[in-house]
């Protein structure tokens, strides 16, 4: 285990939003939010809130490379 290193926090706090997003799009784009409210049934909520986990998700990649850069120079944990 001593080869596996912490997640910076940023990559966290984006990224487990971002999964969400992609999941409850994928669920309104099958069709599971028409019971809750009549906007959830047009395909553009589900394809809103794909692109916004999509952009979470790549957001979430810049504080790994960040870690991951800082780690090469010899420099400390970043998160």
């Amino acid at each position: 285990m001593s080869g596996l290193r912490r997640l910076p926090a940023g990559a966290w706090l984006m990224g487990i939003p971002g999964l969400l997003c992609l999941l409850a799009g994928g669920l309104l784009l099958l069709g599971f939010g028409a019971d809750l409210h009549p906007m959830l049934q047009e395909s553009g909520a589900g394809l809103v809130l794909i692109v916004s986990g999509v952009a979470l998700v790549g957001s979430a990649a810049f504080p790994l490379v960040l870690a991951e850069l800082a780690a090469r120079d010899g420099g400390g944990d970043p998160s």
